[in-house]
Order: C-alpha cells, then structure tokens, then sequence
C-alpha cells in the first residue's frame, strides 16, 4: 500500500478527513513508520467548504483515484443528495483495479452510491444504519460495531471509530510492530474492544484515580496470573467495583481486555521473534500453547503459525 487518496464531495467533514491525514498523510519515515503518496482528491479541485464553517484546498482531481492502493471516503455530509456520478464511476474503476476502499462513518453513503457494497457486509454511524438499510437493501448492514472488514472494502461507524479501522487496516498490512508505534505516536489505542452500542446515548464515566497506570502495569506484566482481585488491589478498590468501573470505562470485562492484550502480545512475539509458539504462549500470559490456539482460532480465526507466516517481516 503505497498510494493513497481521500475522496471529497461538494462538502467535506473536517474532523474525519482529519483521521486520513493524519494516518496515511504524514510522512513518519525518520521513526521508521510507512510513508504514502497521500492526496485529497474531488470531482472540482479548489476549495471546498466544509461542515464547521472554513474551507480546504483539494488540489487533485478524480484522476488519481483509479491508480490508487487505498481509496478512503471521510464521512459524506449530503446523505439525501445522489452521489456525483464522476465519483460513483472512480470509486468502482478502483474497485475494480484491485484498490482497498475504506469509509469512515457515513462514508459508506457514498460506497453504497458507487454500488461496490451491493452483496456486502458494511456499518456505519449507528445513526444512520435504518436510513442505509432503507436506501441500500441490498448491503448488508451491520450495526452495534466498531468497523466491518468484507474482502477489499472497511467500512466504519462514527467518527473515532474511523481511527479504529484505519489502525486495523495498518496492522493487516504491516504488522503489529507497525501499528503500535503509530498507534503510540497518535497516542490512540491500537486495537479497540467493543462496539457502538457503548456509545449510544450512554455518557462515559471519569476514570478513576490511578486507574490507567492500573491498566499500563498489567499491560507490562501479562505472564503473570493476573485477577480482577489482583488488579483490583493496585487500583485500591474492591473487586465488585473494579470490575464495574472497568466494564464502564473501556466496555469489556477485565478478563475480556486481558485476553486481548494477551493475543496482541503473543501477535507481535511471533512477527517479530523466532520465539516457538510454546515460549510465545507462556510469555504472553496463557498456561498452556493449546490454550493460545484455541484463543486465535476464536478471536483471530488463524492458528499461531499461520499469523506468522502471514505476517513475519
């Protein structure tokens, strides 16, 4: 994945374009990060305004997205307008050039418009999913999550859950090692539990004192048998209040995020060790190298070997 091109309409959301340019559009190769050939393209290069009230200069034209890697569509504010049939007719010339599309929020409007999700399985923001199903019967809605992965086409849900699917789509291509330092450069969690329905008019409580250096220790000490007692006691809380305010807080139980923060561990150890899947299970916390197929099968719907043959740099 080397070229790159966001496609803007007659308005543009600023805040989701934003997600794209700071993924795919700064270059970060001095920290050893992958840099692309970025560029914000539009049936009419020139200004265009955008939902917050200024406007942003799209230089490029249609021109650039049929050669392109990644297609990505930030969110398409006219919802009830036809999609401009120039940019219908790029988005499926790159479809059909074997280009990766990618939609963050109602983006996926303008997917569905090109008719590239026609058979397909797509989400958007957890607003918009009747009106899509109404308009799109034959795309394949599916709510309550944070991003859908159908073959060559990501789509995602609200705004931030757009950061979510570009750090997903980064990590298919180059790794684990890849997506954690940017992830930590943009100081955005590299993988995500949960889906939308944490978001749905549901206000996020404040973290307790002290609660994320909990969260950094036992990210630091997974091979060790931790418990919700265990982290509980770092936290200064009860068990029972710990495991609420932790399922509050992050939308999983603890035993859930400790199983995920587990199979990312043992992701990065075997693409980028020559560790054995035994050595690998026991150093990212599971008893037994079985219990971490079985964990992969589940979660990842691989086996151990074949994510390092897949992924191994």
């Amino acid at each position: 994945m080397k070229s790159v091109v966001a496609v803007v309409g007659d308005r543009i959301a600023g805040f989701e374009l934003g997600i794209l340019c700071q993924v795919f559009g700064l270059d970060r190769s001095d920290d050893g990060l992958p840099c692309y050939d970025f560029a914000v393209c539009g049936p009419r290069p020139g200004l265009v305004p955008t939902t917050s009230g200024f406007a942003v200069e799209v230089p490029s034209g249609l021109d650039r997205v049929v050669s392109a890697d990644l297609v990505a569509i930030p969110a398409w504010p006219d919802l009830g307008a036809p999609l401009d049939p120039a940019i219908g007719a790029a988005i499926r010339a790159a479809h059909e050039a074997g280009a990766t599309l990618l939609s963050i929020c109602s983006g996926t409007f303008a997917l569905a418009g090109a008719g590239v999700l026609d058979g397909r399985r797509a989400t958007t923001h957890w607003q918009f999913t009747s009106l899509l199903r109404k308009g799109f019967p034959s795309v394949d809605v599916v709510e309550d999550v944070l991003y859908v992965s159908d073959g060559p086409i990501l789509t995602s849900a609200g705004a931030a859950a757009g950061i979510d699917a570009c750090m997903h789509l980064v990590r298919t291509v180059h790794g684990a090692e890849v997506a954690n330092a940017l992830a930590r450069r943009m100081v955005v969690p590299a993988h995500r539990e949960g889906g939308q329905a944490q978001y749905v008019e549901m206000p996020v409580p404040a973290s307790p004192s002290g609660f994320s250096t909990v969260l950094d220790w036992a990210a630091e000490h997974l091979a060790e048998p931790l418990t919700v007692a265990v982290l509980a006691r770092r936290a200064g809380m009860s068990g029972r209040s710990f495991a609420r305010h932790f399922k509050a807080i992050t939308g999983v139980t603890p035993h859930r995020w400790l199983l995920e923060q587990r199979l990312q561990r043992a992701e990065l150890l075997l693409e980028t060790t020559e560790l054995t899947v035994d050595v690998v299970a026991r150093t990212s916390g599971f008893a037994h190298p079985d219990t971490l197929r079985h964990h992969f099968a589940r979660r990842r719907g691989t086996s151990p070997s074949a994510h390092r043959r897949a992924f191994t740099r």
